[in-house]
């Protein structure tokens, strides 16, 4: 099973006052299996969120960082983009996710 790895650049990282972190990705057409995350503390986030599906979450903002190492799970919103035929954006699936914290991301999918 070859795994894919797609870079999403653009996503939205909120924190709460309880310090909850949310990524809020585009939605795909798969629901994820058994996912996960790595992170460094960098500008990078790794989401296994298939067996054969991970993706790259590019140019972390600094002042997500702090929060991010802060956590040992996040949650995960998962949303449409509006369309003609449904003006808004709306949520897809939700659901919470470990994070895992590394000195070092695997290289192989940092390209």
């Amino acid at each position: 099973m070859k795994t894919v790895v797609e870079k999403e650049t653009t996503y939205d990282i909120l924190t709460n006052a309880d310090e909850e972190v949310l990524f809020c990705l585009k939605a795909r057409d798969t629901s994820p299996q058994a996912p996960k995350m790595l992170y460094n503390g960098d500008d990078k986030v790794l989401f296994y969120r298939r067996p054969d599906e991970t993706v790259l979450l590019d140019y972390v903002h600094p002042q997500a960082r702090e929060p991010l190492g802060k956590v040992a799970e996040v949650l995960i919103a998962e949303f449409v983009e509006p369309t003609a035929e449904n003006p808004n954006r709306s949520i897809v699936r939700e659901y919470t996710v470990a994070l895992k914290h590394v000195n070092k991301l695997p290289t192989g999918t940092l390209e």
